[in-house]
């Protein structure tokens, strides 16, 4: 017999109502996906931090905005997205979210030889994403990362469904390309 999971329920009614231990665990749930979306697209640690620390403000504010609670996620993903546009709009210059993206901690108990390995892949992975224009990188860092779908992903961008299904599907073939060209 095939058990279907229910989907996550998060505690949105008592946290519009004010209660921080929903808040808390809102929190926990998403700090840390959050933190790595933004820093996937600004590739600064600090200005991550303050982005992500944003967010969860504006996101208490204007919870009550909120009109499905199942949606909190993307919810709270299109604020960040747009904190981070509005950081790039500051600084003038989307070269700023281009920067090389800093090695991840080790984990020491893996094999020497593998973590090279994998740390090398990451590395290559990071470098031909970060060629990608920051709509088509946002997109396929949501989809595949995140596990968002489509609809949540237009959410969280304010572009339209087919305006991400195309970002999506160029965004593949460009990577594809830069892996080939990499490869040769």
């Amino acid at each position: 017999m095939l058990v279907v999971a229910e989907p996550e329920q998060l505690p949105v009614p008592q946290a519009r109502a004010g209660d921080p231990a929903a808040w808390d665990i809102m929190f926990r749930r998403y700090q840390l996906p959050l933190y790595v979306y933004v820093f996937e697209l600004v590739h600064d640690e600090q200005a991550s931090l303050d982005i992500v620390q944003e967010t969860f403000i504006n996101a208490t504010r204007h919870l009550g905005s909120l009109r499905e609670d199942g949606k909190f996620g993307s919810w709270l993903f299109g604020i960040a997205h747009q904190k981070c546009l509005q950081r790039w709009r500051k600084l003038g210059r989307e070269a700023a979210a281009r920067e090389e993206f800093a090695a991840a901690p080790i984990d020491l108990e893996d094999d020497p030889a593998e973590l090279l390995i994998r740390a090398e892949q990451e590395a290559s992975v990071m470098r031909l994403l970060n060629q990608l224009p920051v709509a088509q990188r946002s997109v396929l860092l949501l989809h595949f990362v995140e596990d968002f779908p489509l609809e949540d992903i237009a959410a969280v961008t304010g572009a339209a469904l087919g305006t991400v299904k195309s970002r999506l599907h160029y965004a593949k073939k460009a990577l594809k390309k830069l892996t080939e060209e990499e490869k040769s």
